[in-house]
């Protein structure tokens, strides 16, 4: 028998890590894009499905972004049914909303893959991003000056509106991806979108390119090994956080003064989302501010928060104030 290509094996080998806790019967879904990493990972998963008796099926997004976007959705679509996918499901969104392009792309996306999901009640969804992918990501949170949790960068498993995601390849590299679509004699497609400036990302993929496979690996490597920190201390924050809630409206300067700054800072982060803050509108300033209420006062006036809500240090508490 001949021996398996280096690459086929490590994506097999990447899913089959993935679908651990997957049980015969389940249906899990692979979100396919037709390039050239989640083609890989829609081969390997129908591969290592078939042998765990676990129904795997397809599903694309159409963004509309592009000519010719629907067609190439319907082609991948019966490539998908022609290779026993099953079920296949071609999603069409519109790309519209806040935070450019990018994000808003993918916040269609994911919509639309939690809709399938449920719609097929499957078990879990795959993502095909790579180790390559990782490393980008990680740059990019640094040229935004993220924090730990930016810098952690993708998690290998995340749910989203009740749907389990996975990335089975981050510990797999791009051009392994390339190299088991080159195997099994298909072509991907190359999304113009990843040579074309005007996305973040594809700006500094060139340069992750030129950093080397060393480079690359330190900073996945760097991502698990933060994502692990954050994971413990968002652990600590959280009995941190019933601690100190002595109402819906009201945590506890002295049991807030007690905690480590970072356990601290996740705490008041909590509490302004439970406020009813949007995450994403409150920045590390707003938290700086709550945090200066109990660490630095001197009898300052109310921390202002996005949404109009203020709160204040009122006989030994913090307070929502109106």
């Amino acid at each position: 028998m001949a021996a398996l290509p280096p690459a086929v094996a490590a994506v097999r080998a990447a899913v089959r890590r993935s679908l651990g806790d997957v049980a015969a019967g389940d249906t899990v879904l692979v979100a396919c894009s037709g390039g050239a990493d989640s083609l890989a990972l829609a081969v390997a998963a129908r591969f290592v499905t078939a042998r765990l008796r676990v129904r795997c099926g397809l599903v694309t997004v159409d963004h509309g972004l592009q000519a010719g976007s629907g067609e190439r959705a319907a082609r991948l679509a019966a490539w998908a049914r022609d290779h026993e996918f099953d079920p296949v499901d071609v999603r069409t969104v519109k790309v519209a909303g806040h935070g450019g392009p990018e994000a808003s792309a993918r916040n269609a996306r994911y919509a639309a893959l939690v809709a399938a999901a449920k719609s097929h009640r499957a078990a879990l969804v795959l993502l095909g991003h790579t180790r390559d992918d990782q490393a980008e990501t990680v740059l990019l949170a640094l040229t935004r000056g993220a924090g730990p949790r930016g810098i952690a960068g993708m998690p290998a498993r995340r749910e989203r509106q009740g749907v389990l995601f996975a990335r089975p390849l981050l510990d797999v590299t791009r051009a392994d991806t390339r190299a088991a679509c080159e195997v099994a004699g298909l072509t991907p497609w190359e999304d113009p979108h990843n040579t074309d400036h005007a996305f973040a990302r594809s700006r500094v993929r060139p340069l992750v390119a030129a950093l080397g496979p060393a480079v690359i690996d330190n900073l996945a490597r760097t991502a698990a090994l933060i994502a692990a920190d954050t994971a413990h201390l968002d652990e600590l924050a959280s009995d941190a956080f019933e601690k100190a809630t002595t109402g819906a409206d009201e945590l506890d300067i002295a049991q807030l003064e007690r905690l480590p700054a970072p356990v601290r800072t996740r705490v008041l982060h909590s509490w302004a989302r439970r406020l009813g803050v949007s995450g994403g509108a409150l920045s590390h300033r707003h938290v700086v501010a709550m945090d200066a209420l109990v660490t630095d006062w001197h009898g300052q006036g109310p921390a202002a928060l996005p949404g109009g809500l203020r709160v204040a240090r009122q006989g030994g508490r913090l307070r929502r104030i109106t």
